[in-house]
């Protein structure tokens, strides 16, 4: 199978084909709690990151919020 190239925070990454968003963020951190995700701008609610594939080209934002004052 062809890798998939993309864009993950600013930075190009081959994924393999079929990768879900859940899969992302997984490969990302170790919680999921205070983390939003954007593909190509467009928020991608929680509930359906495990159904939501990236493909070729897509530009992915995992953010993570952070508390302060």
């Amino acid at each position: 199978m062809t890798a998939v190239d993309v864009i993950i925070n600013g930075e190009r990454r081959d994924l393999a084909p079929h990768t879900t968003v859940a899969a992302v963020v997984d490969s990302l951190t170790e919680t999921t709690t205070g983390i939003a995700v954007a593909v190509n701008d467009e928020v991608v609610p929680k509930a359906s990151w495990a159904d939501t594939e990236v493909t070729e080209n897509d530009r992915v934002d995992v953010l993570t919020a952070v508390q302060g004052g």
